[in-house]
């Protein structure tokens, strides 16, 4: 299977913390049975270094994005979703999105870069760059998907990544359109709510990921950092919470991140 969803350039994968660095997170991975990652952009000053990372890597991919959380740090290089977005490396626009857990950045800072980066995008893709968005959105389901509404994207082409909310929030972004993904707090017993949820989407709508280094799935839980090759322990557990045969379960979950990514 495929983390859909990690970030192999931030510290904790590097060789001072990790002697084997990148190639080692990765050796573990195939140990375990997963045999690519997308690692996650987070600004566009870091976008050549994620595109860095996947062109090292067989089975490594990335997006080209500002996280809502980094909206404070421009002034930000729209161009570069350009420079990065023409690679075959690069399989999708994000994280980008809302977050209101938070009180920084400012909502109006995060708003307006959120703006931006949408305009940005539905520029591109008139261009021929087109590809799925991963969406950031946390205690902001209710002002995120209006505005995604109100863009010209396909709405089946956005995914909201690391879902931690509960069913009235799953229900929303379902009737939007949109994919879900999971990370290891689905396998927590005390996010009872979110496993609630998880019992919704219907299976060609779902994927799996760590959001690495964070959210290490039980039984590993608060151990830092979290790996790509623990997607396996959540992807087994949401197989076990839905009733799903596994292998049925494996392929649905290769198949969606294939369909959406173009990735497998």
């Amino acid at each position: 299977m495929i983390d859909t969803h990690c970030h192999l350039t931030f510290p904790d994968f590097q060789p001072d913390r990790r002697p084997d660095g990148v190639a080692g997170v990765l050796a573990t991975a195939r140990e375990h049975g997963v045999t690519g990652c997308i690692t996650i952009c987070t600004t566009t000053h870091d976008a050549p270094n994620v595109l860095a990372v996947a062109k090292a890597h067989d089975n490594v991919w990335c997006s080209a994005g500002v996280h809502p959380l980094y909206a404070d740090e421009g002034p930000h290089q729209w161009h570069m979703l350009r420079v990065v977005g023409q690679d075959a490396k690069c399989v999708a626009w994000g994280e980008l999105g809302l977050d209101n857990h938070y009180k920084e950045p400012a909502a109006a800072v995060q708003r307006q870069v959120l703006e931006e980066q949408l305009a940005a995008i539905e520029s591109l893709q008139r261009e021929g760059l087109v590809k799925p968005v991963v969406l950031h959105c946390r205690e902001a389901f209710d002002d995120l998907i209006p505005i995604l509404r109100r863009s010209s994207l396909d709405p089946t082409r956005f995914v909201f990544h690391c879902f931690t909310a509960g069913p009235r929030e799953m229900r929303l972004l379902l009737d939007f359109g949109a994919c879900v993904s999971f990370t290891g707090v689905v396998t927590y017993k005390s996010a009872k709510d979110l496993r609630e949820a998880a019992l919704l989407p219907p299976a060609d709508r779902i994927m799996v990921e760590t959001d690495a280094p964070f959210l290490s799935p039980h039984p590993h839980r608060g151990k830092s950092p979290c790996e790509p090759w623990m997607v396996s322990l959540t992807a087994k557990e949401l197989a076990t919470l839905r009733g799903v045969d596994w292998q049925e379960f494996h392929a649905s979950i290769n198949a969606n991140t294939k369909r959406f990514f173009g990735v497998a």
